[in-house]
């Protein structure tokens, strides 16, 4: 096991192939802010020696997934052979000394792992002819003994249970609320094949859950107790079922009927608010004081959320979503994996507030700062905050050896998987 290394990244940024990222748009700052930028930009290149700063080295593979908890790194490897057996590896943070290492219980493809509380949750996909569906193992934070297993995918609850979801569009499924101590289960339902589920996930936790029946009611569930709140027949107008059911902060959506609407309602009631043509619209999702209407064909439609009434439509966008009041959005031109276009827009106008360059996102945690990242032409990635309220750019590091796969730490530190597929753990500047 390797222990920390020292990596001599540069503070400066030399000729690059990607655009900067343009400020936020106003009178008479085109000029000004080409020249400040040039400033800074010289200001990098002449600083002294570079700033020394440790990054731990952390093993992996490709096929590997990873995640800090806390103190705590995992990493989620498969086993040697042909059985399909993974293991978990823990180390110590900072400096990456063992900790634990246990086989997963159930073989199966794991893609990920996530903590609450003093437990680590690895969710994959069993393997085997009577063994399908999606699991989840519930194993001891600090030592790495298994507590339990159930079928399904987790979701925090907002009493501290866990919602475990696992459908299968054919054949069904059921949702059911587990305490995370024991996996005992504290409430479940049955989801009929061709039904449909969806859920209400706040800061807090899941807090309603939506059942649509296929050819039935629809109902809506207290997600801690498992209590129906209301139930009703929602037929779309001119007959026909319904094609899609949503949550969109407290309303839900229904698509459905010919022409195709969309329908919204009160989530607690189920009282008619709004109706509106689809048109191409795909799915709809929860852009702030706005609804967010995704085409089939790429593009975007904005309704205003307490009426459904269009507020404007741009073909230029491929995903959207809400941060710091405002809405980022990827162009359609862009879409797809690696670095993108970011761009940050007015919800009730669509007008473009800046264009922050071609960034590939970092996953960061609920209410962190934004992080992105791009290839240096001298190798490495370029990292830099993107503040979205300000609709600025500030450049924080170029790592050398880091290659993809980010991840925002709340704690200001970069886990990004090398060029030789182990992982490094940076810290970032303030």
């Amino acid at each position: 096991m390797s222990g920390p290394v020292i990596d001599l990244g540069e503070l400066r940024h030399g000729p690059d192939t990607d655009p900067l990222p343009r400020p936020p748009l106003a009178k008479g700052r085109p000029l000004r802010s080409a020249v400040v930028l040039l400033l800074v930009l010289i200001s990098l290149a002449a600083a002294g020696p570079p700033t020394r700063r440790e990054a731990v080295t952390l093993p992996g593979r490709l096929g590997a997934d990873a995640l800090v908890a806390g103190d705590l790194f995992v990493l989620v490897e498969p086993l040697s052979g042909l059985t399909g057996q993974r293991r978990l590896t823990a180390l110590h943070l900072p400096g990456g000394e063992p900790a634990w290492q246990v086989p997963l219980p159930a073989e199966g493809r794991y893609w990920g792992i996530a903590q609450q509380g003093e437990l680590l949750l690895a969710t994959g996909h069993e393997l085997g002819p009577d063994r399908q569906g999606t699991l989840t193992v519930a194993l001891d934070r600090a030592t790495g003994a298994y507590h339990w297993q159930q079928p399904g995918s987790p979701s925090r609850l907002g009493d501290g249970n866990l919602l475990l979801h696992s459908v299968d569009d054919d054949q069904g499924g059921t949702l059911r609320a587990v305490d995370p101590c024991c996996g005992t289960v504290r409430w479940q339902v049955p989801v009929v094949p061709g039904g449909e589920f969806s859920f209400r996930e706040g800061e807090h936790g899941v807090d309603r859950v939506v059942l649509s029946h296929a050819n039935g009611p629809v109902e809506v569930l207290d997600a801690v107790s498992g209590a129906v709140l209301v139930r009703a027949d929602l037929a779309p107008p001119g007959g026909g079922p319904n094609t899609g059911v949503q949550i969109v902060e407290d309303m839900l959506l229904t698509f459905g009927g010919s022409p195709t609407m969309i329908t919204a309602y009160g989530l607690d009631g189920l009282e008619q608010r709004w109706r509106t043509p689809a048109d191409e619209a795909l799915y709809a999702s929860d852009c702030g004081v706005v609804v967010c209407l995704q085409n089939r064909s790429g593009g975007l439609r904005v309704v205003d959320a307490a009426t459904g009434r269009l507020l404007w439509g741009n073909d230029r966008w491929a995903w959207v979503w809400p941060y710091a009041g405002r809405l980022v959005a990827t162009t359609l031109s862009s879409a797809g994996p690696g670095a993108e276009q970011i761009v940050v827009l007015e919800p009730q106008t669509g007008r473009v507030l800046a264009e922050l360059g071609r960034w590939e996102l970092a996953q960061f945690p609920f209410g962190g700062p934004m992080i992105g990242v791009r290839p240096h032409p001298d190798g490495g990635l370029l990292v830099a905050e993107l503040d979205i309220g300000g609709g600025t750019v500030r450049l924080l590091d170029v790592l050398r050896d880091a290659a993809r796969e980010c991840q925002a730490v709340d704690t200001g530190r970069l886990l990004c998987r090398r060029q030789d597929a182990s992982f490094g753990l940076w810290q970032l500047p303030t």
